[in-house]
């Protein structure tokens, strides 16, 4: 088995092998990124046939994305020093095994573990995929490949509805994590096929860097998934983030004095490399907040069902696919931070126009939203991608890859906790003069979620629509708030970005 792909390998690699493993590397990052919205689509009917209470759904979604986004660079590394093929293969075989579990053991523990195992495996898969791309194409024909895998990155999420509300719609829960498995298997195998690269001058790998980072990245994704239940001021909260921010510095000065970091930090002072981390942070934060509220909008206001509330998105890969294609050639005329910046604020534009929809607004004005939103991550993704990996030495791609995929981590997280407390205080404010005369009981139901305050009007016959009507004018509320919140967040980074100073690197 060959370990290291030199530049000779590289150029001999015939087109046809370059696009196989392409489209290897996107399904298993689309793989990754769905099995998030898979879930959350099945919990329902996972909750109904099991029991599994609140806190524990939280815990079955949550969970993934903890141990996913703080073990991404550690296994970066893995990958690095090891080789990046044998590390995905093992990481494909972990995800499927965990994904299977739940058909054997349904326990709300065991589906826990199950769903931190596959976050495991996920984290294995994820800086594999992209540095085994990057590997295989010489600098000048990189673009093309990179802006497919972000364009299948930034759509994976939306996959996920619409495969987990296919599978719905004529199967059991069960399938949702079935099917993965099967389609994890299949790719484990198929990776045999694709080519391996590693660092040509191994270097121990930095056990204590390692687990500062995984304990870093853990407490920050861990604070604000929970700050999306319990709120942002709450003593869990604030000590996860202070805790997360602390062992980030100490991280951060550990590794800028050993030898051999498993990071070294000196790359956030590369304009490129900065710039590229902060955008895809940013452009996460926006489509997963976007999507989480979405979502609920459709089902809720729209009265979609799961599998067309997924389809009702899909207009946004009409901006996505062909501006990802064409990111990486803009940079090199425009430059990263002005691509960065426009791109930005076209993801601003996006997220106030999807924060005007309300119950009366046609499929047209979410369609148009959607497409905008698109655009701006379509312009944006490949090239920040392509700045991150571009600013590190070949034999660190797979700690880069995993300084992209933290980050889309860290924005997701960021993004569906922001929107959804956002969106949970303005809706509660908005709709209490509505539900005051409500029973205490009825009234706590319907002032802490739309899909409470339409239960008890459903339940209420005719006399219920006054209600029905409030909430969902009162969502649309919070989700014009929320979407105003993402559009803050991202007008920031464009002023960020604008003035972000460091030393100049590969644009």
């Amino acid at each position: 088995m060959r370990v290291s792909a030199g530049p000779a390998e590289v150029l001999s690699q015939s087109t046809g092998r370059r696009a196989w493993t392409v489209g290897l590397m996107c399904t298993a990052v689309g793989l990754v990124i769905a099995m998030v919205t898979i879930v959350n689509t099945a919990l329902p009917s996972l909750a109904a046939d099991t029991g599994v209470d609140q806190a524990q759904q939280t815990w079955i979604v949550d969970v993934y994305t903890l141990v996913l986004a703080a073990l991404v660079l550690p296994a970066g590394a893995l990958g690095d020093r090891y080789g990046r093929r044998g590390v995905l293969i093992i990481g494909l075989f972990v995800f499927a095994v965990s994904c299977a579990a739940p058909l054997v053991a349904d326990s709300p523990t065991s589906l826990i573990v199950a769903r931190a195992t596959t976050g495991l495996g996920a984290a294995l898969i994820m800086p594999a995929t992209l540095s085994i791309i990057n590997a295989s194409f010489p600098p000048e024909r990189r673009g093309r490949a990179i802006g497919i895998w972000a364009a299948v990155a930034g759509l994976g999420g939306l996959g996920g509805l619409v495969l987990a509300g296919l599978l719905l719609r004529h199967f059991s829960w069960h399938s949702v994590f079935l099917a993965p498995a099967a389609l994890a298997v299949v790719l484990a195998l198929a990776c045999v096929t694709v080519p391996s690269s590693r660092e040509r001058n191994p270097q121990r790998i930095d056990t204590i860097g390692a687990v500062l980072s995984a304990a870093s990245i853990g407490a920050l994704v861990f604070g604000i998934l929970r700050a999306a239940d319990v709120g942002w001021a709450h003593a869990e909260v604030l000590v996860a983030l202070v805790a997360g921010v602390l062992l980030g510095v100490l991280f951060a000065w550990f590794e800028a004095r050993t030898q051999a970091p498993l990071l070294d930090v000196r790359l956030f002072t590369n304009r490129a490399f900065a710039t590229g981390a902060l955008s895809v942070t940013l452009q996460f934060t926006a489509a997963f907040g976007a999507l989480f509220v979405m979502a609920q909008y459709l089902q809720l206001v729209q009265g979609y069902d799961a599998l067309t509330s997924g389809l009702a998105l899909w207009p946004i890969a009409v901006t996505l696919l062909p501006l990802s294609m064409a990111s990486a050639p803009l940079a090199q005329r425009f430059g990263l931070r002005a691509l960065t910046c426009a791109g930005l604020s076209i993801l601003v534009v996006g997220a106030l126009l999807l924060g005007r929809l309300g119950p009366q607004s046609s499929y047209t004005e979410l369609a148009i939203a959607v497409c905008v939103l698109g655009a701006g991550m379509g312009i944006t993704a490949p090239a920040a991608t392509s700045a991150i990996l571009d600013n590190v030495p070949p034999d660190k791609y797979g700690v880069a890859s995993a300084v992209n995929d933290a980050t889309r981590e860290i924005g997701a997280a960021l993004g569906i906790a922001l929107a959804g407390s956002v969106l949970s205080a303005s809706y509660t404010a908005s709709v209490r003069p509505s539900t005051a005369a409500l029973p205490p009981e009825a009234q706590e139901l319907a002032d802490g979620s739309l899909a409470g305050a339409l239960a008890i009007a459903e339940r209420s016959g005719p006399a219920g629509e006054p209600l029905a009507d409030a909430a969902r004018t009162a969502f649309a509320e919070g989700m014009w708030r929320s979407e105003l919140a993402l559009a803050a967040i991202l007008a920031a980074g464009v002023v960020a970005v604008a003035f972000l100073r460091g030393r100049r690197g590969t644009a």
